[in-house]
């Protein structure tokens, strides 16, 4: 008696056609999410007219960060000078006084905006040299502006600054610590102590992560610089 030949088993249809389905379906999310992507980028993107709006608006910062660039070595070599400036959030915050204030109420200084803490080790190096080179250069043309972000013990900045024998430095503080998080989110700052130069207009010039000796000569020249 002859074997029939056996043939090979066919697919069961039942599991095949799910798998066969399953790369278009990814093909299709795949395709959603980039158009998905496309959209929310192009959302957060400012229009032709915004982007025109706020470089011309901080067009005199940008010449002034070119200007600046061959003043930045030694000791504020860590200054990083930004080439296209962005308008900085309207921060609020404390004064000297104990009334709110903002940082529009600078307008059309040089600011050299500094965040601070107690509990930060570096910050309270650096603080004496930011307070002799407010006392070296401060004027109705430039002026430091740390905020100091403690948000507990809110008598500690005060008695800190006492401690060390700072004169020229205003206390100006945020114990919610909203500065902090509002440049944070815009991508200036992410630890302490952040220095941001500010221009008239309100827009960055550089920033600075990290301690400097803000009364070196190399600081003093920029400063100066900068005011002309």
């Amino acid at each position: 008696m002859t074997e029939e030949p056996i043939s090979p088993a066919k697919p069961d249809p039942t599991t095949s056609q799910p798998k066969s389905r399953i790369v278009p379906i990814l093909a299709g999310v795949a395709v959603l999410i980039a158009i998905l992507g496309a959209v929310l980028y192009e959302i957060g993107k400012p229009n032709s007219k915004e982007a025109a709006a706020i470089a011309a608006k901080c067009a005199p910062e940008r010449d002034l960060a070119a200007r600046l660039k061959p003043l930045v070595y030694g000791e504020i070599a860590a200054l990083n000078l930004n080439p296209a400036p962005q308008p900085l959030p309207d921060l609020s915050f404390i004064g000297p006084d104990g009334a709110k204030t903002s940082l529009s109420a600078f307008n059309g200084k040089l600011v050299l905006l500094n965040l601070w803490a107690t509990w930060c080790v570096p910050c309270r190096q650096e603080m004496p040299s930011l307070d002799r080179l407010e006392g070296d250069l401060g004027s109705e043309h430039f002026q430091v502006v740390p905020i100091n972000i403690d948000t507990t013990r809110l008598e500690r900045p005060k008695a800190f600054l006492d401690e060390i024998g700072v004169r020229k430095l205003g206390l100006y503080a945020d114990p919610s610590a909203d500065v902090f998080q509002a440049l944070k989110q815009t991508g200036k700052v992410v630890g302490l102590p952040t220095t941001i130069l500010v221009g008239g207009n309100g827009c960055e010039v550089g920033s600075m992560s990290g301690p400097a000796k803000w009364d070196s000569p190399e600081a003093a020249a920029l400063i100066t610089a900068a005011e002309k």
